[in-house]
């Protein structure tokens, strides 16, 4: 048995539950007589909702399909090799369910060195080798095509990225050393850096193709084909491959300097990752293969055993499974249709919910205002961003037309509504405006309609209890922009019936947004969290500490902005309202800064200005401000900020407004964008030590987020 096997068979052992992927050889005679090829099909035999991973055993099985083939072609019975992946996947990289249960630094270099083992074996074949890039391909799906002499890739590709760094690992199967000598540093840091860091943006084909990570591309029905008949006319000559010389002068030092600015805006110095990943990338440059196989494993064993990539791990397992599984969602045969949607209110938000509805439901849409104008711009907004998807090439113009005929606008809310199903308001944030509306709307709706609200903060059950018919109304809080951010607290009101709740569900999973299932208290799960935190550092700012010394007491979290631009964002007049709703439900813990309300009434809208390239205090509104004598560091402004986030979360589970402390970590990542490698916050603040603190015990179960002590 070879090193690489008993490597792989030793890891295997870690891996008992692991999805074991085959990689099947076939024969086939290439087109135009150039020969006898050998087909490695990668193919975990579930359907395409289960993609192909790598595990140990795995790894093994891809090492045994390469002996074989590396015989073949010692052997003169072949005149080049492929690797391509099942319908719909090509391979989506390393078994995450194995990684985390790696506890020792040994076993988790075990894994880097097996698969780059087995990856390189491809690229000391005696034969030309091939990666088809038919489907999916992520991480090691990547990598092993990387270490292939040509690559082609399919158009219909709907994802391709190397991930790792947004989890908090490197690419470290040939990634980081590999792409940047392939298609140059700063087209690497793209893919590696920046659209990791970017809420791992995925490729699509021609992306990939116009990289030059592929070298052709071809439709989807027939890509197999095709690529087989590319790499005939490769093998006999009659296809010359071209590639673009890279750049190893300061185009390779400036591109990683790129990359470090880019991982300094996203995290700040927060998580080890990207900087890593670019360290690497860095020495890659002089071309040597084997030492940046080496720097990869000894990257990847130092993050798989840290508290990031853990996080890292919990985070993506958030999203993909609980997020997809509403913890305390109705049974979904409860739901009703949906055939028509209102809304009232017609301005931006207003806007963007009748984008949305009409996009992923395809039915009729209909605002309503309080006066013709209003209608008409909403309704031309929408269709201005319906215009901007048909020039994208999004939609097409039938497409197009068809959804700008559903969207139509009307003063009359009893024509407008009569025959809806499911109507949302997202007018003005007082109780007494929204209580009207939701009476207005009942008296003309059908019995069965759904009456939604947009509130980011105000009692759903005092909005509905009012109205005849309280059971059907639930609130249903996006967050802007509603077309990025995924999250949707679906909040249960005193009175909602499960059917109601259940059809609220059912336009969630439609809307393609990740609901969570809230209790109806004060500013729910994401505004509470940020109303608390911020209103740590406003009151620090209050009592005498430098603003910017406060703007910068987070930044060791690696959040996605300060808490001042995080104020800019929301609106200093929104914040304002929150923190003065939930200083009225607790006044104990929630302050009203005076301060930010002297800005409120002064009209400014931002406290930075950016003239000098850098934030720095608007002069009027430093004038605005009275603050004490009290002046605190980084540090204890931080401790504050977190001691308050940990009691704030273990008071709201208390509560009963979410499930479970794994729901308020969903909802930060998928409503506040809040990092992977934070896991949320509650893996953070258990692994500081901040939760024991202050609450006398962890948020999470040993072994729910896999982070070291």
């Amino acid at each position: 048995m070879s090193s690489t096997a008993e490597l792989l068979k030793g890891a295997a052992e870690l891996f008992p539950d692991e999805v074991v992927t085959q990689a099947h050889v076939r024969h086939l005679d290439l087109p135009q007589g150039a020969g006898k090829f050998a087909l490695i099909t990668l193919d975990n035999g579930l359907d395409h909702t289960k993609p192909t991973t790598f595990g140990p055993q795995s790894l093994a099985n891809l090492n045994a399909a390469i002996d074989q083939v590396e015989k073949e072609a010692a052997d003169g019975e072949i005149v080049g090799a492929g690797i391509t992946g099942k319908p719909f996947i090509f391979a989506v990289g390393a078994d995450l369910k194995g990684v985390e249960l790696l506890k020792r630094h040994e076993d988790a270099l075990a894994i880097g060195k097996g698969g780059h083992d087995v990856f390189k074996r491809l690229a000391a074949l005696a034969v030309p080798t091939f990666a088809y890039y038919n489907g999916a391909a992520m991480g090691g799906g990547v990598e092993v095509g990387l270490h292939c002499t040509y690559r082609t890739v399919s158009a219909a590709i709907p994802a391709f990225s190397l991930p790792e760094v947004f989890l908090g690992l490197v690419p470290g199967w040939g990634g980081c050393t590999l792409l940047p000598n392939l298609i140059g540093a700063d087209r690497a840091v793209t893919v590696i850096i920046e659209n990791s860091l970017n809420q791992n943006k995925q490729l699509k084909g021609k992306q990939v193709h116009e990289l030059g990570i592929a070298d052709a591309i071809f439709e989807g029905a027939d890509f197999l084909e095709q690529s087989l008949a590319w790499t005939a006319s490769v093998l006999t000559g009659e296809t010359e491959v071209a590639r673009q010389a890279v750049d190893r002068g300061d185009g390779w030092d400036q591109a990683v300097q790129r990359g470090k600015a880019i991982a300094d805006s996203k995290v700040h110095g927060a998580a080890p990752a990207a900087y890593r990943a670019l360290d690497i990338m860095a020495a890659a440059k002089n071309g040597d293969l084997r030492q940046g196989f080496d720097a990869e494993d000894q990257a990847l064993a130092d993050l798989i055993m840290g508290g990031e990539l853990r996080s890292g791990i919990y985070a993506f397992n958030l999203v993909q499974k609980r997020g997809k599984r509403p913890a305390g969602a109705p049974d979904k045969n409860l739901a009703r249709p949906v055939t028509k949607v209102g809304v009232v209110g017609a301005g931006l938000m207003a806007s963007q919910l009748a984008l949305l509805f009409v996009r992923r439901l395809e039915v009729p849409v209909v605002l309503t205002d309080i006066d013709q104008e209003r209608i008409d711009k909403g309704v031309g907004y929408v269709h201005e961003q319906i215009d901007m998807l048909l020039l994208k090439g999004r939609v097409n113009q039938d497409k197009a037309n068809r959804l700008k005929a559903l969207v139509t606008g009307s003063l009359d809310k009893a024509s407008a509504f009569g025959d809806a199903d499911f109507v949302i308001e997202a007018v003005f944030e007082e109780m007494g405006v929204k209580q009207q509306v939701f009476a207005e709307v009942e008296a003309v709706v059908p019995e069965h309609a759904i009456l939604a609200t947009n509130t980011s903060s105000l009692s759903v059950s005092e909005m509905a209890s009012k109205l005849k018919h309280p059971e059907r109304v639930v609130g249903f809080h996006f967050f802007n922009p509603v077309a990025v951010l995924p999250l949707l607290e679906i909040v249960r009101a005193e009175k909602t019936d499960d059917a109601s709740l259940a059809t609220a569900f059912a336009v969630a999973k439609k809307l393609k947004k990740t609901a969570v299932l809230v209790k109806d208290a004060p500013a729910f799960v994401v505004n509470r969290v940020l109303t608390r935190f911020l209103g740590e550092v406003l009151r620090s700012i209050d009592e005498g500490t430098p603003v910017e010394v406060a703007d910068n007491a987070l930044a060791p979290l690696g959040l996605p902005m300060t808490p001042i631009v995080l104020l800019e964002l929301v609106g200093p007049a929104v914040a304002h309202h929150v923190a003065g709703t939930l200083h009225a439900a607790f006044p104990d813990r929630f302050g009203v800064s005076e301060n930010l309300g002297r800005i409120v009434e002064a009209g400014k809208r931002n406290l930075y200005t950016y003239d000098s390239g850098k934030p720095e205090i608007d002069p009027e509104v430093a004038a605005l401000f009275e603050v004490g004598d009290t002046v605190l560091t980084e540090e204890q402004v931080r401790e504050r900020a977190l001691d308050a986030i940990a009691q704030e979360i273990q008071l709201m589970l208390d509560e009963g407004v979410v499930a479970e402390a794994q729901d308020v970590d969903l909802c930060l990542i998928t409503g506040a964008g809040w990092p992977f490698h934070l896991g949320g916050i509650t893996p953070y603040l258990d692994r500081e030590g901040v939760s024991q603190r202050v609450n006398g015990k962890p948020f999470l179960a040993p072994g729910v987020a896999s982070v070291p002590a």
